[in-house]
């Protein structure tokens, strides 16, 4: 029987019955089957398509499904082989020459090569290429300084780059590096995303909408067939009900345990996870109309909220206040000599009259759920008093977590005064360069939502993507992040550890730097 009959049907292995559906379980169906993972998501996905997508709730299910020529190590942001076995760099940092693993294929069936590789990069990045219309904000920044991609033999591709760019293999690793069958696309079309075929150790077996993504194990995964028979990822999206579903047995593991419900996973029963990472938890504000236009009102924001709050009393101490746009997991890059704004909300009063902005109206954008956003709802309300305590008057709008992707990343003009969003990177490179660059305004293919524009930072920005010493990029950074702090194009709130909780029949799972899920070797009993 195959695991959409299984999932469809509802019957256990070894012949035991279990009602198994997809909205609320009761006690009675505690007992989820062995060897299928059941997983609690914080929302459904917008598309299985790695072209396509860009939060971490869409990774944590693309990273089982396909593969890149590298990967994360277990437990690091340290690259190594995956589909490719070796590569090889010019002296002048502008050719990658990549030899590929030999025999494998895609689930579909397709062979895999140098062509299927040269397929998904011409798809990203050549606008004339039938299939590159993916939708409005694929991640394509990650590999803008590539040139050309060519098919030596039929194991062997090159990337000719513009320019020397050093995060070029670890954002091969990231979830946009990730390869597609190209005859899946073909024949798929604009569907493809419901229909993904990848080379991964699970295969897309079926996408209920608003009830369950099922994938199954592939057998001849190149590194080796998964323990898991399946696994079901399931979206729901509020965290209360999330936290039920795990503690009644309904799911198997669950991700972003919302702080007030962790001590309920205490004991043996349950296991609690933490890990550590690149995450930043910041408010977008709109500095291109409105109060936030003025550096002082955003400064303002930034002394008006009572981060160190936030983070004790509503994140239950799962997080650090934030000092800026970088993260400190990039401890190389990371400026320790920035400190968070302090709270102060008589200073904010001062530089809101200074402004001439009291009473200032701010509409402000408040997601349900989504990926790393951190009790998204509680931490808004909170927000709101603190901004309105020094005299602002903010009106909140709640949105579901895709449709409030589709009204921030086009841009916050015309819109609003101010997002909630939360950023998991990979290198110190990306979220600034994606999201604070003058050249990332939303009209130019980024996701500077908020339009901020400073000069001084793309410059920085720009020699750090080319400069190959690390201490030199370092040094640049660090440069940025002091300007950016100044400026407040944002207010920086948290830096997050992630954490999940498992039931006791789940066994080798781990949570990574990075923020995947990798399910490969999990094992459920």
């Amino acid at each position: 029987m195959s695991i959409t009959s299984f999932t469809r049907r509802g019957l256990l292995a070894a012949g035991t019955a279990l009602t198994l559906t997809f909205g609320t379980l009761t006690a009675a169906q505690a007992q989820t089957p062995p060897g299928v993972l059941i997983v609690g998501q914080i929302a459904e996905p917008k598309s299985l398509d790695p072209a396509a997508v860009t939060a971490v709730n869409d990774f944590r299910i693309l990273m089982n499904v396909y593969d890149g020529l590298v990967r994360y190590k277990d437990g690091t942001l340290e690259v190594e082989p995956a589909l490719a076995t070796d590569w090889t760099i010019s002296e002048d940092g502008t050719e990658y020459t990549f030899t590929l693993r030999e025999g494998v294929s895609f689930h579909d069936g397709a062979p895999f090569n140098a062509e299927a590789v040269k397929f998904n990069f011409d798809r990203m990045l050549d606008e004339g290429h039938p299939f590159h219309d993916t939708g409005p904000f694929p991640l394509a920044f990650f590999f803008s300084s590539v040139e050309s991609v060519e098919a030596v033999d039929a194991l062997t591709v090159k990337f000719t780059l513009s320019e020397p760019y050093a995060p070029f293999l670890s954002n091969l690793a990231y979830p946009t590096g990730l390869l597609v069958s190209p005859a899946a696309v073909e024949q798929y079309g604009a569907d493809y995303g419901r229909n993904p075929a990848g080379t991964g150790p699970f295969k897309f077996a079926e996408w209920r909408a608003n009830e369950a993504v099922v994938i199954e194990a592939n057998p001849d995964y190149w590194d080796g067939a998964p323990e898991l028979q399946a696994v079901v990822f399931r979206p729901i999206t509020d965290a209360n009900t999330r936290t039920a579903e795990m503690l009644a047995g309904g799911i198997d593991l669950m991700v972003e345990v919302p702080p007030v419900a962790l001590s309920e996973f205490q004991g043996e029963t349950y296991t609690v996870h933490e890990q550590a990472g690149p995450h930043v938890w910041f408010l977008i504000l709109n500095a291109k109309e409105g109060p936030f236009s003025d550096k002082r009102v955003r400064q303002a924001a930034n002394y008006a909220v009572n981060k160190e709050a936030l983070v004790n009393d509503v994140l239950e101490g799962t997080a650090e206040v934030a000092a800026g746009p970088t993260p400190p997991a990039f401890a190389w890059a990371y400026n320790d000599d920035l400190e968070p704004y302090p709270y102060d909300p008589e200073k904010a009063k001062e530089l809101l009259a200074e402004a001439g902005a009291e009473g200032a109206e701010l509409t402000f954008y408040v997601t349900e759920g989504g990926s790393g956003m951190l009790d998204p709802i509680a931490m808004g309300t909170a927000i709101q008093a603190d901004l309105n305590a020094v005299g602002f008057d903010t009106k909140i709008e709640t949105y579901e977590w895709n449709t409030f992707l589709g009204e921030v990343n086009p841009g916050l003009e015309g819109k609003a005064d101010m997002a909630e969003m939360a950023w998991m990177t990979n290198d110190p490179d990306t979220l600034p360069f994606l999201a604070l660059r003058s050249d990332a305004w939303p009209d130019k293919g980024g996701f500077n939502s908020g339009y901020y524009s400073n000069a001084e930072v793309d410059e920085l920005l720009e020699a750090a993507r080319v400069a190959t010493n690390q201490d030199e990029r370092a040094e640049l950074y660090k440069q940025m992040q002091t300007i950016v702090q100044e400026d407040a194009p944002w207010v920086f709130v948290a830096n997050w550890k992630q954490n999940a909780a498992t039931s006791e029949r789940v066994e080798n799972f781990s949570l990574q730097p990075s923020f995947f899920l990798l399910l490969d070797e999990v094992v459920k009993n």
